[in-house]
């Protein structure tokens, strides 16, 4: 079995150390780096909130983007199919 390593990701100049998978350690990297930038632009938003709130508001905007991304790419792998059934139809007459 494969042992996890750790990696040291930093979120608002804080530093957390994380186990991860072999060969992850760049996804998490990059996925905190989202996430910092993320916190980081709702604690410049002005309004004095705490760290927890900023990492709720954070995982709520995330959650949020990534629930639209995966109807919108639902949608169009509906969209893809129809297509494909229209040009398989005009297909099976011309033949």
């Amino acid at each position: 079995m494969s042992q996890a390593n750790t990696v040291t990701v930093s979120l608002l100049d804080k530093e957390y150390k994380l186990s991860c998978p072999p060969g992850e350690e760049q996804s998490l990297i990059d996925a905190a780096n989202h996430l910092d930038n993320k916190m980081r632009e709702i604690s410049g938003s002005g309004k004095l909130l705490g760290l927890e709130r900023i990492a709720v508001m954070a995982a709520l905007n995330l959650s949020y983007e990534n629930m639209n991304g995966s109807k919108s790419q639902s949608s169009s792998n509906d969209e893809v199919a129809a297509m494909i059934d229209k040009i398989d139809a005009v297909l099976a007459k011309n033949s």
